[in-house]
């Protein structure tokens, strides 16, 4: 199979080497022996898992070899601050370091601008959230984060909601080979939110009509906001069938009600 060349920041992807379990263990012990050569192996055999999570930025930013370069200092944080002897594999560590990275920097270079204050407690938080995950081998909650960083929750929580990245009302959010969903149909329409006691009533019997997976999911969806993907993990099912009889229950009330 042919291997096409793409260059960003002057890497010739196609040249690039992907290291096995065995070679990153034997990288890592050497590096932690004080070997800087293997630092530069693991780096470099690293670098198409920064390329991977840079594809969603493609449309984000003129400039992607700044971006990449970012990517790489976010890998290389990974690689120095990796535990070998916490059971976790070296992708999932260095995943969230490397978002944490991109996101920051086109946070600080974009044209949405928030608080200093805010923005320090979102680090501070978001470095407590890595040491506690670190420790106990879970992702903590935001009480549990607010407490490490003597913070309130809402503090916490609004921090971490202030870092999140902006995306378009238009950006599609599914599509399995049919009608694409985006994001804007999943938006409340504020203009009339009073619905009639009749309305009620038939969106009530619509609902009880439905299959009970369908049912159940809608109600988990739009009651108590739950993802897909928390629901295809409760469920046992991918988060394409979740999406696919969410939408199969959306169709069916449409046509009782209409």
């Amino acid at each position: 199979m042919a291997r096409h060349k793409v260059e960003i920041c002057g890497v010739n992807t196609a040249n690039i080497k992907v290291l096995n379990t065995e070679e990153m263990y034997d990288l890592f012990c050497k590096f932690k022996n004080g070997d800087e050569c293997a630092k530069e192996e693991l780096i470099n055999g690293n670098l198409k898992l920064v390329l991977s999570i840079l594809k969603k930025y493609n449309n984000r930013t003129d400039n992607m070899d700044d971006l990449f370069q970012i990517g790489v200092i976010g890998l290389i944080k990974a690689i120095d601050n990796f535990d070998l002897e916490k059971e976790v594999k070296f992708s999932t560590y260095a995943v969230p370091m490397i978002l944490g990275e991109v996101r920051r920097y086109l946070r600080d270079s974009g044209s949405i601008r928030v608080a200093r204050s805010i923005k320090d407690n979102a680090y501070r938080a978001m470095r407590a959230k890595e040491e506690l995950t670190n420790t106990y081998g879970k992702e903590p909650t935001i009480a549990e984060i607010a407490k490490k960083v003597e913070l309130s929750e809402y503090e916490v929580s609004n921090a971490l909601e202030s870092m999140r990245d902006t995306i378009s009302m238009f950006e599609p959010i599914y599509n399995d080979g049919g009608d694409t969903i985006y994001l804007a149909d999943q938006l409340e329409d504020k203009k009339d939110t009073h619905y009639s006691l009749d309305m009620k009533i038939s969106l009530k019997n619509a609902m009880d009509r439905l299959k009970e997976k369908e049912r159940y999911i809608l109600y988990e969806r739009y009651i108590y906001g739950k993802t897909q993907l928390e629901l295809a993990e409760e469920i046992g099912i991918s988060q394409a069938q979740i999406s696919r009889l969410e939408k199969s229950g959306l169709d069916h009330i449409k046509k009782m009600i209409s």
